[in-house]
């Protein structure tokens, strides 16, 4: 009898809520471009559907995702065409954390294991961050003598500063899970037997939400770290215009005008 082979993303719905999991735990979850562009899918139907209203991403094993999986590459530029590398990035890990970052659905982190270069950007980009006591944090690049990609550069100095940001990617030192969540990359330290309990519990909680005004709020927040006051201000003002439409809106104002708890429908 041949033997299934269980595909590298894995991923479920139920209850509103879809949970992508990494699967090459013999790779610390390394990401292939197949298996960056499953994961892209995946985020982008569950933009776009009314069925998904919350979104769990994590890994197996003892890795959340190592990076790139870049066995097979050549060592070196030999035989590169000029701006390929350039290509690769902006097709590749800069659309996967780009993925992410615009999904119109909260993306959770359940970082279980060691998140490495562009699988810490990975986890860095979600909205939320759990880590178990034994997940870890590297800035692998200098070690390799690379530039952070992925996003890197553009989202660690807006989450802990330029300081800290150039400590992390200058010595690429792992970094604990509890370190992590005292610099403000993680929102929650939890168990390793916690994990997986925690993050569906939050998932359950956001997918019970507004829908449409928890997108809106992170496209509000994503788009002020690079926005002055006024356009800002601006922007949260059509956001709430806009909010205002939807039936969640209007039952959050009914059920508290009626002093009972509401039943939002994700629409």
């Amino acid at each position: 009898m041949t033997k299934l082979t269980e595909p590298a993303v894995r991923h479920t719905k139920a209850d509103h809520v879809l949970s992508v999991t990494l699967n090459r735990p013999e790779t610390l979850n390394a990401l292939t471009p197949d298996d960056r562009n499953e994961v892209v899918r995946l985020l982008s139907e569950a933009s776009a559907s009314p069925e998904v209203r919350a979104v769990v991403l994590t890994g197996t094993g003892r890795g959340f995702c190592a990076g790139a999986d870049i066995r097979g590459t050549a060592a070196t530029t030999g035989g590169r065409v000029a701006g390929d590398v350039a290509r690769t990035l902006r097709t590749g890990a800069q659309r996967l954390i780009a993925a992410v970052l615009d999904c119109e659905k909260p993306v959770i982190a359940a970082v279980n294991g060691t998140a490495a270069g562009l699988g810490a950007h990975l986890a860095f980009a979600c909205d939320l961050v759990l880590a178990a006591e034994s997940a870890r944090f590297i800035e692998v690049f200098v070690r390799r003598g690379l530039v952070p990609d992925g996003g890197g550069a553009y989202l660690l100095p807006r989450l802990i500063g330029p300081q800290r940001a150039k400590e992390l990617m200058f010595f690429g030192d792992a970094l604990t899970a509890t370190d992590a969540e005292r610099m403000g990359l993680v929102n929650r330290v939890v168990p390793d037997g916690d994990l997986d309990k925690t993050a569906r519990a939050w998932a359950d909680r956001l997918a019970t939400g507004p829908t449409r005004a928890l997108a809106l709020t992170k496209q509000l927040v994503n788009a002020s770290l690079d926005a002055d006051r006024a356009t800002a201000f601006t922007a949260e003002a059509a956001a709430q215009e806009i909010n205002m439409t939807t039936a969640d809106a209007q039952e959050g104002v009914r059920s508290f005008v009626e002093r009972r708890s509401a039943a939002y429908k994700g629409h």
